[in-house]
C-alpha cells in the first residue's frame, strides 16, 4: 500500500456511510424511494397496441435483471411520461437498499452540482467530480436536456469515458435518438458488448388519448380507425361494374401486401378513390402485429423538412430526413412531384434512391399519372421487380358508400 492514503478499519464504516448519505443527498432520492419495481404495472394503462404494451413489459424485465446484476451499461429511451424515470429510480432504489453507494441525478442537476463545487466551502471541485465520476453505480436521467455548452460537454464525456474504461455500471435515459447525442459520447454508448438498449414505445400516461405513441412525424393517429374491414363496399348499385371490380381488386392487393409487405406496392388514383384508406388500413394492420412504421403525408413532410432550418427548430434536418430514409416500413401518401421546388425534387429523389437501393418495404399514393411524375422517381417506380402499381379507376369514394353529392349513374368510358 506504499503511497496510498489507507481509512483505517475503525473508521471505514463511518465514512462509508457518509458518502452513501451525501450520495442520496445529491440524488433526491428521498422524494422517489416511492418508484419501484413492484409498483410499475405495465399492464394498467389501457388503449395500448400490443407493441407499445410489450415494450413496457420488456422494459421492466430488463431493468429487473440489470438491478440484480448491475454489470455494463443500460440505456432507456422513450418520449415523456413513458416510465423510464420511474424504472431507473427502481434500480437506483433497489441498489440503494443492498447498500450499493448509488447516485441518481438529471444531467442538468449534475452539471449544476458541479458548478456550485467551484465556490463551495465542503469540497472542491476536484473532490466532487471525483466522487461523481466514481460512485459504483451512476443513473443519469434526462440525458440531453442540458445546455449543450463546450463545458458540460467535456464534462460529461470525461465523466462517461471514465465510466467506460474501468466498466462501471451506468443508466441513463434519454428520449434523444443516440444520433442525436455528442459523437465521442454516442461512440461508447454504441457500444454492444457494454451496452443494453432498451427502447419504451408507449405513449405519456398522462395524456394517452393526445400521444398514442406514434412517431411525430407519423399522421396514422388522424386515421388509426382506418381498415380493411370496414372499406366498405356498400351502395354497390352506384358504382359501374368496371369500378366495382378496380376498388375489390385493390382491396385484395392491400390485404395481401399487409400480410407479406414486400418490395413497393403504389396505389394510383383520383383523390377520394380510397388510396389513402388502403395505405391507412395497411399501416394500422401492421401496427397491430407490432412492426414500426411511419405513415407521412408527402406535403405535411415536406413542410417538416423546410422547419428544420428555424433557429428555434428542437431537431436537425439530418435527424428528419434520416428517420424516413431508413424507416423498415414506410408510406408515403399523397405523393406528387408536379410544381416542386428543385430542393424539394432533389429529396424526393434522394429518398426514393435509398429506399430502392435497399428494397425497403414502401407503400405511395398518388394521383398523379406515370407521364407526370418526375423521371428519375418514374424510373423506381416502373421496375417490376421491385414495385407493384395498381390504378384505381373509379370516381371519389369514401369506403361508406357514396354521398349525394358523389352518386351519378354508370356513364359511357372511354377507353385509351
Amino acid at each position: 500500500m506504499f503511497g496510498k492514503i489507507e481509512i483505517c478499519t475503525c473508521r471505514q464504516s463511518v465514512v462509508s456511510q457518509e458518502i452513501r448519505q451525501r450520495l442520496f443527498f445529491l440524488s433526491n432520492l428521498e422524494q422517489l424511494k416511492h418508484l419501484t419495481f413492484e409498483n410499475f404495472n405495465p399492464n394498467g394503462r389501457t388503449g395500448l397496441f400490443p407493441r407499445q404494451a410489450a415494450s413496457l413489459h420488456s422494459a421492466l424485465e430488463q431493468s429487473v435483471r440489470f438491478g440484480q446484476l448491475l454489470n455494463g451499461w443500460m440505456i432507456i429511451q422513450g418520449g415523456y411520461g413513458c416510465g423510464k424515470t420511474h424504472l431507473s429510480a427502481a434500480i437506483a432504489n433497489f441498489a440503494a437498499n443492498l447498500g450499493v453507494h448509488t447516485l441518481f441525478i438529471t444531467v442538468p442537476d449534475l452539471l449544476d452540482t458541479l458548478r456550485y463545487s467551484y465556490n463551495s466551502e465542503d469540497t472542491t471541485f476536484e473532490e466532487r467530480f471525483e466522487e461523481i465520476r466514481s460512485v459504483p453505480l451512476l443513473i443519469l436521467d434526462d440525458f440531453g436536456t442540458q445546455n449543450a455548452t463546450e463545458w458540460s460537454q467535456e464534462k460529461l464525456f470525461q465523466i462517461i469515458n471514465f465510466r467506460y474504461i474501468n466498466h462501471l455500471p451506468l443508466v441513463i435515459t434519454t428520449n434523444l435518438n443516440l444520433k442525436d447525442i455528442e459523437g465521442r459520447i454516442r461512440s461508447r454508448l454504441d457500444d454492444p458488448e457494454l451496452v443494453q438498449k432498451v427502447v419504451i414505445e408507449a405513449p405519456d400516461y398522462r395524456n394517452p388519448v393526445i400521444d398514442m405513441g406514434y412517431h411525430e412525424l407519423s399522421a396514422l393517429n388522424q386515421l388509426h380507425g382506418k381498415t380493411f374491414f370496414d372499406f366498405s363496399l356498400r351502395n354497390d348499385e352506384n358504382l359501374a361494374n368496371e369500378e366495382l371490380q378496380s376498388i375489390k381488386k385493390a382491396l385484395q392487393l392491400a390485404e395481401e401486401y399487409a400480410k407479406e409487405p414486400r418490395g413497393w406496392l403504389i396505389l394510383m388514383g383520383s383523390y377520394g378513390s380510397g388510396k389513402t384508406h388502403l395505405a391507412a388500413a395497411i399501416a394500422n394492420y401492421r401496427e397491430n402485429l407490432g412492426q414500426k412504421q411511419l405513415f407521412i403525408i408527402v406535403p405535411e413532410l415536406i413542410d417538416h423538412l423546410r422547419s428544420t432550418f428555424s433557429p428555434t427548430s428542437q431537431v436537425t434536418f439530418d435527424r428528419v430526413f434520416d428517420d424516413v430514409k431508413v424507416a423498415p416500413f414506410l408510406i408515403l401518401d399523397d405523393l406528387s412531384t408536379q410544381s416542386i421546388t428543385p430542393w424539394v425534387r432533389e429529396k424526393l429523389q434522394q429518398l426514393f434512391n435509398f429506399r430502392y437501393n435497399r428494397e425497403l418495404p414502401t407503400v405511395i399514393t398518388t394521383a398523379d399519372t406515370l407521364e407526370n411524375m418526375d423521371e428519375r422517381i418514374r424510373s423506381r417506380l416502373l421496375d417490376r421487380r421491385l414495385c407493384k402499381i395498381f390504378a384505381i379507376t373509379s370516381t371519389p369514394y369514401t369506403g361508406g358508400g357514396r354521398s349525394a353529392s358523389t352518386t351519378r349513374k354508370p356513364q359511357p368510358r372511354k377507353r385509351t
